[in-house]
């Protein structure tokens, strides 16, 4: 159950609400990613990529949440959210500022990125700076791949105003017969297939890169396709729909059927945005707009491509190494050199993994020794998102010929639907049992379970837990944490975790482990208020969390409670954070960074110094309702006293130190960067990201990190105390 309300140590009266919004903070998560693109010290085409993101982070905030405001409106909610702001006044303040943003982006499309992108010899051009050569070429390929795709439709009573797919790329065309007699103007509507790359390379005898937009070329030949008309004017144009899943289980003879059901229905939703080229006829966006039911404030005019995601093509067909960033080789998970094979190994230390800098290659390898170890007599698994060629499938499928094979696949991974209905179709024909969890449940941990029996005749338990998906794809871009271990005790809560998640068999005590939606919200305030009680009887206390959002009310409460206690408080969050920093007599001592750079950072880490016996966890969960209280999630301790010192005086140092990459959140809401890009500063420049890579590849080690500037005590170095095993470290 969610915690009660707060009693604070005493009664304070802020100015402002306790509360940031929850929708203005991602907003502004986005614009810190849009602020890389504007990064004139990024890499070019990198530079490319983090304006694609920003689209494509823009489009799952409209299909999701604007679609979730609008539709609980139309259902005739309107209640305050936690900041004090209505359904409606949210709507509203969200609105101004994506149109801002929007505007934004087209502003570092058209006056930075394609100036600085023709300044190095690559070249989106319209059609009448094309050559002969390059106008023969790309009507070929029109001719050849294009025109073959293309259905033109016109509207009339005969003809009624097609599906429009979601975020489908499409040309409306203003049209007007020929013949005498006729009625007004006509609509037409072209829809460009997704099959086609969205951008057509184009020969050069110049050296230089050059490409065309596939709209562009199909607007240069769509008289040919509406012959007897006139074509008035023409404009790209993309509809952004309601893509959320909503279903009633109990009147569902399956949860797989149901998904499947609403997968189908998912092509009805209601549309939520209208982008259109600014240039677009007034008569062309209002019929768009009427025939969408769309409001006037919904309508979004691009000075430029309509979908700004479909840039990322240009970095993926570039062949401009030097604009991108250098590759790097991760760290392979070296055994000790007695150790006779991974089970060997981890009989006597954990193993902890730092994604993307340590290789994935260590997690599969545990799955695919596994599946190929006769000693292993059963698997299990929890599949949220993987990839298309999954090694972890093609390991599961193996092991189901000789053992017994367990996965709990998610169904309901949002827009991984329909690959996930796959994989568990897959699976269950390879032998593999396979349930989907607990109804009304995500299953968001990341946990695989091996038994086996050992050279000694003993049968040991090994077990996988994470803080990112099992997808090697991802794996490369996301920052993770993985810990293999045989700790007897972690290993028989995970056993506990997967009767609890195939058999809905609760347990009383899923201890070394937090366990949502049953201990993991209690057992997350209780160790924020012990460090509370540390503080007031003058021990040491501080707490150090990372993760990717910061939403939950109660959670938040606690903080800062501890705060006004005394603890010191440093949080490392990505996106959302709903908590407000620098409140007198409140929050002065919590401090909030986010940190934007090459790789997502994905991981969630906890830290409590607790008098100085210090407790780190990782796992899957956020500290948001929605991972607290709905889904199905896993914190583990991390034990090992080499691990420890590892998170403690590199990783968690390193976040903290970080100049480059970090900003700052303000009382206000509005982020600051610690250090200004390309301007002169006396704060020295340290990118964590880059210390990681530079750690991998045995250039830098922990040393090198500067001592972060906070007046919080710094991170405590390794105390005399050590838990079971005394090794731990990744590699070597």
């Amino acid at each position: 159950m969610r915690s009660g309300p707060l009693q604070m140590a005493k009664p304070v009266q802020p100015t402002q609400s306790l509360f940031l919004s929850r929708d203005e903070s991602w907003l502004s998560f986005n614009r810190r990613v849009l602020e890389e693109a504007q990064d004139p010290t990024n890499l070019l085409l990198e530079r490319v990529k983090f304006l694609a993101i920003t689209a494509s982070n823009l489009d799952e905030f409209f299909e999701i949440r604007i679609a979730g405001v609008l539709q609980r409106i139309e259902d005739g909610y309107n209640e305050a959210s936690p900041d004090g702001a209505t359904l409606r006044e949210s709507l509203d303040d969200i609105r101004d500022e994506t149109h801002r943003f929007v505007n934004d982006q087209y502003t570092c499309w058209n006056q930075q990125l394609l100036p600085a992108l023709r300044k190095e010899g690559i070249r989106v051009l319209a059609w009448d700076e094309m050559d002969d050569q390059a106008h023969a070429a790309a009507t070929d390929y029109y001719l050849r791949e294009v025109d073959p795709l293309l259905t033109p439709i016109t509207i009339d009573p005969a003809h009624p105003f097609p599906r429009v797919l979601n975020k489908a790329m499409c040309l409306a065309l203003l049209l007007r017969r020929k013949r005498r007699g006729t009625l007004g103007p006509v609509l037409g509507v072209l829809t460009v297939p997704r099959a086609l790359p969205r951008f057509v390379r184009l020969p050069s005898t110049a050296g230089t890169e050059d490409f065309i937009f596939l709209h562009d070329l199909i607007e240069r030949h769509a008289g040919a396709m509406y012959r007897g008309y006139e074509i008035l004017s023409k404009a790209a144009f993309r509809v952004t729909r309601n893509s959320n899943l909503y279903f009633q289980e109990e009147e569902s003879r399956s949860l797989l059927e149901t998904v499947r059901a609403e997968l189908h229905n998912r092509r009805k939703g209601d549309a939520v945005r209208l982008e259109i080229e600014t240039s677009a006829d007034a008569e062309i966006v209002d019929r768009l707009r009427v025939n969408f039911e769309l409001d006037e404030t919904l309508v979004y005019h691009t000075d430029g491509p309509v979908n700004l995601f479909r840039v990322m093509t240009l970095y993926a067909s570039s062949s401009r190494a030097d604009l991108k960033f250098k590759p790097f080789v991760p760290r392979e998970m070296r055994l000790n050199r007695k150790s006779v094979d991974l089970f060997d190994e981890l009989r006597h230390r954990d193993i902890l993994l730092h994604h993307p800098y340590d290789s994935y290659d260590g997690v599969v390898g545990f799955v695919e020794a596994g599946a190929q170890d006769p000693s292993v007599v059963s698997m299990k698994q929890t599949l949220y998102r993987t990839s298309a060629d999954s090694p972890i499938f093609s390991a599961l499928t193996e092991a189901a010929q000789t053992k017994e094979v367990t996965a709990v696949v998610e169904l309901t991974a949002r827009f991984d639907e329909a690959s996930n209905i796959r994989w568990a179709r897959n699976l269950e024909d390879a032998g593999v049992q396979v349930f989907h969890g607990i109804v009304g449940l995500k299953t968001h941990c990341k946990l695989a379970l091996l038994v086996r029996r050992d050279p000694d005749g003993a049968v040991r338990r090994y077990a996988h837990l994470g803080t990112g998906n099992y997808n090697p794809d991802t794996a490369r871009f996301y920052t993770d944490l993985s810990l293999l271990t045989a700790d007897p005790e972690i290993t028989a809560a995970v056993h506990s975790v997967f009767n609890y998640l195939t058999a809905h068999s609760e347990s009383d005590d899923y201890r070394p482990l937090l366990v949502a939606p049953l201990t993991l919200a209690e057992s997350t305030i209780r160790l924020i208020h012990r460090e509370a009680e540390h503080a007031a009887a003058g021990r040491p206390a501080r707490i150090i969390a990372k993760m990717n959002s910061l939403l939950e009310q109660s959670v938040i409460e606690a903080l800062y409670s501890a705060a006004h206690a005394g603890v010191e408080i440093d949080l490392i969050v990505r996106g959302i954070c709903s908590l407000r920093p620098g409140l007198k007599n409140l929050s002065e001592r919590i401090r909030v960074r986010s940190i934007v750079g090459r790789f997502l950072e994905h991981s969630r880490l906890y830290y409590f110094l607790n008098g100085g016996e210090e407790e780190f966890y990782c796992g899957s969960a956020d500290w948001m309702p929605r991972n607290l209280f709905e889904r199905c999630e896993v914190i583990f301790p991390l034990r090992d006293a080499q691990i420890k010192a590892r998170v403690r005086d590199e990783i968690l140092a390193a976040y903290l130190a970080d100049t480059v990459k970090a900003r700052m959140l303000r009382t206000d809401g509005t982020y600051v960067r610690v250090r200004e890009p390309g301007k002169e500063s006396k704060i020295p420049a340290f990118s964590a990201q880059d210390f990681f890579i530079a750690a991998a590849e045995g250039r830098a080690d922990a040393k090198e990190i500067p001592k972060a500037e906070t007046p919080a005590e710094p991170i405590r170095r390794a105390h005399p105390q050590t838990k079971r095993r005394s090794t731990g470290a990744a590699a070597d």
